[in-house]
Formats: structure tokens, C-alpha cells, sequence
């Protein structure tokens, strides 16, 4: 299991599914400017 990261820890790259179909990494964004993400799993869920 991974150590979760910490408050100033850089995040590890990832790439998600955008709306336009074509997707987004934390690559692309890293140094160019803020980026909050945020997950809401409620939506579609039985929870």
C-alpha cells in the first residue's frame, strides 16, 4: 500500500476522462497553474 501524501506533497500524475472525450493529466496543468480536484461519488450511486 502507498503512504498518502501530505500537506506541500506533489501529487503523482494521473489522467482522467474529460467531457470533451479526450483526456486530462495533472501533467499538462503542473506549474502552469492552481488546479483543484475534487471526486463526488454520490451521483449514480446507490450511497
Amino acid at each position: 500500500m502507498e503512504a498518502s501524501l501530505k500537506i506541500g506533497d506533489m501529487a503523482p500524475d494521473f489522467s482522467l476522462p474529460a467531457t470533451t472525450k479526450d483526456p486530462l493529466s495533472l501533467s499538462e496543468y503542473r506549474g502552469k497553474m492552481n488546479l483543484v480536484v475534487a471526486f463526488y461519488g454520490m451521483d449514480f450511486t446507490p450511497g
